[in-house]
């Protein structure tokens, strides 16, 4: 009887010119993704097993064959269902932008940001199209190829699962104050903030504050804070930063502590990022 291979297997790559799109082909068994959230889109399919994850307050399974889609700035993990089959998939980050221009473009008075209302989709035909798009992201060098595969996919998505305009929420005064201490640590990532501080400028007491701000965000501030910390790190590893200065700078205790809290978070090690983080043409010129 063959065995199983239980090596987790993880290859990051780029498409620059396809307005900075991150993509991730990998294979885990007992890596857990941390609750974490990206500022776009995360769209893939799962090819073997399954992942189960936390999102908009319950636990979903996505088995091999279904397509998951996750909203920007909402709060997620990411474990495989059994970890002896682990799960493989094909995912990749597009930012809202790109979404929102692909609605536009395609439909006719399309108002606001795509919504997917279920993370975890079956679409017989629109799987092998994500899967399609994926690979011509990794191997294609023709622009064209590249461009129409991306966009049409998107399309094809958007048409099939997403609705249009989605309200905003109210802004109440808990929630303003929250937002004036999400400011602060956005310009203030790199510093030793405290909860006196936080709490101060929401105008808050601590225990009120923490509450209202993991109520509002999705996150309680420190795990945000690192969201923040996480994302800056990404744009410096993409300039070629060492990942050393990359970890002072960006406020972590160390280059351990930095990559532990990377990896939990992108999946893949800043060295593996930093290597990858290159339009996949630059490879096949």
């Amino acid at each position: 009887m063959a065995t199983l291979d239980h090596q987790e297997k993880v290859k990051f790559w780029q498409a620059q010119d396809i307005g900075g799109v991150d993509l991730l082909r990998a294979t885990y068994f007992t890596h857990t993704f941390s609750r974490h959230v990206h500022n776009g889109y995360a769209i893939g399919i799962i090819e073997r097993g399954a992942e189960t994850f936390y999102y908009r307050g319950a636990t979903h399974v996505a088995p091999a064959g279904s397509v998951v889609v996750i909203n920007p700035d909402e709060v997620h993990t990411g474990q495989a269902v059994v970890t002896e089959e682990g799960w493989s998939y094909r995912m990749l980050y597009p930012e809202t932008a790109l979404l929102q221009q692909a609605a536009q473009s395609a439909f006719e008075g399309w108002r606001g940001i795509p919504n997917f209302t279920n993370p975890v989709i079956w679409d017989e035909a629109l799987v092998p199209l994500i899967r399609r798009l994926h690979v011509t992201l990794e191997t294609s060098a023709s622009p064209l190829e590249r461009e129409t595969a991306f966009i049409s996919t998107l399309v094809q998505l958007i048409a099939r699962h997403a609705t249009g305009w989605v309200e905003p929420r109210h802004l109440d005064g808990s929630t303003r104050s929250i937002n004036w201490a999400r400011e602060y640590l956005e310009a203030h990532f790199d510093e030793n903030i405290s909860l006196e501080q936080l709490a101060s400028i929401a105008n808050l007491s601590p225990y009120h504050f923490t509450r209202t701000f993991s109520q509002v965000v999705g996150l309680p501030p420190h795990a945000y804070l690192n969201h923040i910390r996480v994302e800056r790190a990404k744009n410096l590893l993409t300039h070629g930063f060492p990942i050393a200065h990359i970890a002072a700078e960006t406020g972590f205790v160390d280059q351990s502590h930095f990559t532990r809290r990377f990896k939990r978070t992108v999946g893949v090690t800043p060295g593996q990022y930093a290597l990858n983080s290159k339009n996949v043409q630059d490879d096949l010129a």
